[in-house]
């Protein structure tokens, strides 16, 4: 689940200087400062594995930049080879991604670090160490081979996913945010997120009817939909899968969000089994095999309960949001119909119970667990997979009970009904991340017009020449950027901090210092090409900011994006000295008393890190995401069409050699040795198969 974002790591590893340099905007250095604790105190209160980045004759910037490439050599090995998809590597990611947090300050404090970091727990959980016990026979649905224990940590990445998806719903309306209660939220979503795409103008544009139909289409997906996770009938759920990709999708295509939307469709594969992934031989198998009444039954009572479950969600769609066909315009009305008392009660009606749902599907999961281990071969592996499972299942339970504290966020009165230990347990491990609260796209903003802030330099302090970003709206000829999965930190922030005044932001003043000096890592931040930099050749006397509103452009406008309009002055003109700017520091904290140490410059790990910044610095992250990603592409694509055929003694081939002494003998062998007829209502309990 690191695969993701590992080629994000190599580019955050050149981003660092910029960042968290000693010449950096926030400079890392600052979190870490020792307080006279014990080694293993430290550790425990700050996790970070850059309190040993000294011993190595690093300091913490370049502590960064190891962690990040080391991360970034694991995860694209583990993509790539099978044997390093493994626990300690997992680990080593994790470890690695959480030192960066600690230390990232608020260039990391998205919700999709959390999430990631949370996801990368639980590939710990997926990807264990491997043993290959011996069943009597497969279950239903599964191969030979599976670990009793291998659908507890699938089932964690389900309610992962659950928590996700259902907060980010709810929230949109808890947060009474007028757009979202009328409707009209995709009317300035495109426009105003912070990183638009090419097709988020031809999206800003489509009917209002479209957009607010759009939007009730979002809050049955992300609040409706979510439950059926944890449906017994298995069509439902893969129902609920193909609905949270097509969403995922369309937020890629119309918008930059990084390695969010990609991690968020890795999670939705919690949702599929080996039985659909292989739906050729389950077709055949389905026409010649007979189903025995009793399976007929069950198919039939799957059938309708499908066809309820739809039922229910078309007429709770078209009652609570008033769905109405216009034949003479050909649109689709729409409006909220239900009040925001009728929705807080209904949320506290149903937080707890979903609660207990988690509860009622994790118990079911364990109990399906403890069957597949009665089902093992053989003392020694009896024992072993016991060990395991009561690890497993220890952890996650564990987990579940950590979780329901952020999860129940968002109902308050829930929150304070839950049970006293799983607060004290979540505050336990609070700082290591390991269940976060969620919820994006909480409020829409910009609803008069999307805030931006234009930084300026000058020499003289009357020409002024604007200062463009590499991908953050500007100039309003050039059109928005693709950039996914890359996330340009700084000008995420720079989104953030046009919402307010600059002194909602401490960092912007560190920005516009550091500009003032001259400082290339800076400046790589905003132009990677430094010649592309109005003032490469010499650095302003003076900077400041100014806050404009702008807007796509209209239909018919040629050789332009947007328009912009003036608003005010976000950051007054300073140069360097200026008693303003320097108290503004000093406010901030950002004068830092005690400079970079350089003993590390001439070490040997410092030499090469340096030498591989500066490889890499020439790129621009995109094209070398893209690269990479394209490589491992066809690497993989080459691995598996050159790579050996699985085994004759492999579950495959047994599975193949079942399949044709069933087509020999159609009689009582092909009801043996034939897996039965997928009917619908294969529930939690198929085992799946690590990939």
């Amino acid at each position: 689940m690191h695969g993701v974002a590992a080629a994000v790591r190599v580019l955050r590893a050149w981003a660092m200087e910029g960042l968290y340099g000693a010449e950096g905007i926030l400079p890392a250095r600052r979190m870490l400062r020792p307080q006279g604790k014990g080694r293993w105190q430290q550790l425990w209160e700050t996790p970070t594995l850059l309190w040993e980045a000294p011993t190595l004759g690093l300091d913490t910037a370049q502590g960064l930049e190891l962690l990040s490439l080391l991360g970034t050599l694991l995860a694209l090995g583990a993509l790539l080879l099978r044997r390093l998809r493994h626990l300690l590597i997992y680990l080593v990611l994790w470890a690695a991604y959480l030192s960066a947090c600690q230390v990232g300050q608020v260039f990391l404090y998205f919700q999709w670090d959390s999430l990631l970091l949370e996801t990368g727990f639980l590939a710990m959980l997926v990807a264990p160490l491997r043993q290959h016990p011996h069943y009597k026979q497969a279950p239903q649905g599964a191969l030979a081979g599976a670990l009793p224990h291998e659908g507890l940590p699938f089932w964690l990445v389900r309610w992962l996913l659950f928590r996700l998806m259902f907060a980010s719903g709810v929230v949109k309306l808890t947060s009474r945010c007028p757009a979202w209660w009328g409707l009209t939220a995709l009317t300035y979503h495109y426009e105003t997120q912070c990183l638009p795409t090419p097709a988020s103008w031809f999206a800003h544009h489509l009917p209002v009817w479209l957009h607010k139909l759009s939007v009730v289409a979002t809050f049955l997906i992300e609040i409706a939909v979510p439950p059926l996770f944890f449906a017994p009938v298995r069509r439902l759920r893969l129902a609920a899968f193909y609905s949270q990709v097509l969403l995922q999708v369309l937020i890629i295509i119309t918008g930059n969000y990084n390695f969010f939307n990609l991690l968020t469709l890795v999670l939705t594969t919690a949702l599929l089994d080996d039985e659909h992934l292989a739906a050729k031989s389950r077709n055949s198998q389905r026409r010649k095999t007979p189903a025995s009444w009793p399976k007929a039954l069950l198919a039939m009572l799957s059938w309708l309960l499908e066809l309820t479950t739809y039922a229910l969600l078309a007429y709770g769609t078209v009652h609570y949001f008033g769905l109405e066909i216009d034949w003479e315009k050909h649109t689709v009305r729409s409006r909220t119909t239900f009040t925001f008392h009728q929705f807080s009660q209904w949320l506290k009606m149903v937080t707890l119970p979903t609660m207990w749902l988690g509860v009622a599907s994790l118990t079911w999961e364990l109990l399906t667990a403890l069957w597949r281990w009665t089902q093992v071969r053989g003392w020694l592996q009896k024992l072993c997979a016991a060990v395991q499972l009561s690890i497993f299942g220890t952890a996650t339970v564990a987990l579940f009970t950590i979780s329901l504290v952020p999860y129940s966020y968002v109902e308050p009165s829930t929150h304070g009904r839950l049970w006293t230990g799983a607060h004290r347990l979540f505050g336990a491990v609070e700082h290591l991340q390991l269940a976060n609260s969620y919820g994006l796209f909480r409020r829409m903003t910009g609803l008069g017009g999307r805030p931006e802030v234009v930084l300026e330099g000058s020499y003289d302090g009357h020409h002024w020449t604007e200062i463009e970003f590499m991908y953050k709206p500007g100039n309003v000829s050039r059109p928005p950027p693709l950039i996914v999965p890359h996330q340009p930190r700084l000008d995420w922030q720079m989104w953030f901090a046009a919402l307010g005044p600059h002194t909602h932001s401490p960092w912007f003043t560190s920005l516009v210092l550091r500009l003032l000096q001259g400082k290339e890592p800076v400046i790589r931040l905003l132009q990677n090409d430094v010649a592309q930099y109005p003032f490469h050749k010499q650095p302003p006397t003076y900077v400041r900011a100014q806050r404009y509103k702008y807007w796509f452009s209209q239909p018919g406008e040629q050789g332009r994006w947007w328009r912009r309009q003036w608003v005010e002055e976000f950051f007054p003109p300073v140069s360097l000295g200026d008693p303003l700017l320097d108290a503004l520091l000093r406010q901030f904290g950002l004068q830092d008393k005690s400079p970079a140490r350089t003993r590390s410059s001439s070490s040997t790990l410092a030499q090469v890190l340096h030498w591989v910044r500066k490889q890499l610095s020439p790129l621009e992250a995109p094209s070398l995401l893209w690269g990479l990603l394209v490589t491992l592409g066809a690497i993989r694509f080459m691995q598996a069409l050159l790579g050996p055929r699985p085994p004759r003694s492999s579950p495959l081939a047994r599975e193949e050699k079942y399949r044709s002494a069933s087509k020999k003998d159609s009689g009582a062998a092909s009801t043996q040795a034939t897996p039965a007829p997928d009917n619908g209502s294969s529930g939690s309990q198929t085992p799946r198969r690590k990939k």
